[in-house]
């Protein structure tokens, strides 16, 4: 990629753990969608001297485009415009029409139509400083944005606010801006496509990514990157639109290897894969390790009041038997762990639900709790669809509870998604 850029997050509360970023990785993303590499993230504390430290760095790297998230407020330690001024020896200077809006921001959301107290007039005469000859973005909070132009020596640089929401929302106006135009209009034209797989481990697909490097011409033009989560393999490709017969020629080499486990090939989660299989039939969850999470992860898409009736939690055994209708005896012979159990539980759910299908997790997540034959990790699970006999499956999970209960969860979604694709 001809185009480089790093991002500077700043925030004491993001530098000591207790708010995770979110900013740096959906910036990066969004940059290299455009086309545009990124060669460092750092993250640093509310210090004009550490933010000052890191735009040295990367500067020093060459970087065509800097951007910063946070440190916009108007508070004493949102520092990062004035600190930005002074890195690039640009004095701060009153942008009149940006402090128009930001007024007209607040005295919306306060409510205020008379007089401004002394301390919000403060607070947005501060918010509206621009570096001499920066170009400010509208806010979409109370903060604008800053794009300041690159210069001799010295990489353009787009200062963005610190809630992922206005950053999100600002993204498409900052990158309009005259100043990130110049900076990333060396830029190669780029595509990106992911592969998603289930079951696949990163060194069944190393072996196949291998064999591609020898066949396939051009192979040396894509940028192949695997993450695993979830049981879940994520196999992104990145190229130039050049190399594209090259990529088609490697998604055909891992259908032929993996067809069978890759459950997307367009990008699409497996929440939207559900709900295109789905169609008009409707679902539910039987729950008890999983506490809910499959209903969760079912519910997290829009529009899925369309298909996903309800979920019943039975963490308890008596609510497998009160309200699933799982018979006491069944679960006192086998106990709760088993696919009898699991089994009962999937079809009391599609009863009691009314849905068409329903699918069951009851298992043994930790740290304590194991028994004879049955180790932390259990989990069983079972799967009745309408028209069809009820299946039922038990499987060993490592990790600790949270992992336990978060393959717990992927494994029931695939398992619908392998039965409604009819694999299974």
């Amino acid at each position: 990629m001809s185009t480089r850029a790093g991002i500077v997050v700043t925030g004491t509360e993001v530098l000591s753990g207790r708010i995770a970023d979110r900013n740096g990785p959906w910036v990066a993303d969004q940059l290299l969608q455009l086309g545009v590499d990124v060669a460092h993230i750092t993250i640093c504390g509310d210090r004009p001297a550490d933010l000052a430290a890191q735009l040295q760095f990367l500067a020093d790297q060459r970087v065509d485009l800097i951007i910063t998230t946070g440190g916009l407020g108007p508070t004493a330690d949102d520092l990062t415009v004035a600190a930005v001024g002074e890195f690039t020896g640009r004095a701060l200077h009153p942008d009149l029409e940006i402090r128009t809006v930001i007024e007209s921001v607040i005295r919306n959301w306060r409510k205020y139509h008379d007089d401004l107290p002394p301390s919000v007039v403060a607070a947005i005469d501060k918010q509206a400083l621009i570096p001499e000859g920066a170009q400010a973005i509208p806010p979409t909070g109370t903060a604008p944005g800053v794009a300041v132009p690159a210069t001799d020596g010295m990489p353009a640089i787009l200062v963005l606010p610190g809630p992922p929401h206005e950053v999100q929302t600002m993204w498409p106006a900052a990158i309009s801006s005259d100043a990130v135009v110049a900076a990333i209009a060396g830029r190669g034209v780029y595509d990106q496509r992911t592969l998603r797989a289930y079951g696949l481990s990163e060194a069944d697909l190393a072996v196949s990514l291998r064999a591609a490097e020898k066949s396939i011409d051009g192979f040396d033009e894509l940028e192949i990157t695997t993450c695993m989560s979830g049981g879940e393999l994520e196999i992104v490709t990145r190229f130039d639109v050049a190399a594209t017969p090259a990529y088609r020629s490697l998604e055909q080499a891992i259908l032929a290897s993996h067809g069978d486990r890759v459950y997307s090939t367009d990008g699409a989660t497996i929440d939207a894969v559900l709900a295109e299989l789905l169609g008009d039939r409707t679902i539910g969850t039987a729950e008890s390790c999983t506490g809910g999470m499959v209903a969760a992860a079912l519910t997290d898409r829009p529009g899925s009041s369309s298909y996903m009736l309800g979920g019943i939690v039975s963490y308890a055994n008596e609510v497998k038997s009160g309200v699933l209708g799982v018979p006491s005896e069944l679960i006192e012979e086998l106990g709760a762990v088993s696919e009898p159990v699991a089994k009962a539980m999937a079809e009391g759910a599609r009863h009691v639900l009314g849905a068409d299908i329903a699918v069951s997790t009851t298992g043994i997540a930790g740290p304590g709790g194991a028994r004879p034959g049955k180790p932390v990790g259990t989990v069983c699970f079972g799967l009745a669809i309408d028209g069809r006999d009820t299946v039922t499956t038990t499987r060993t999970l490592p990790g600790d509870r949270a992992t336990v209960r978060r393959l717990a969860t992927s494994t029931a979604l695939h398992m619908v998604e392998r039965a409604l694709r009819g694999a299974v």
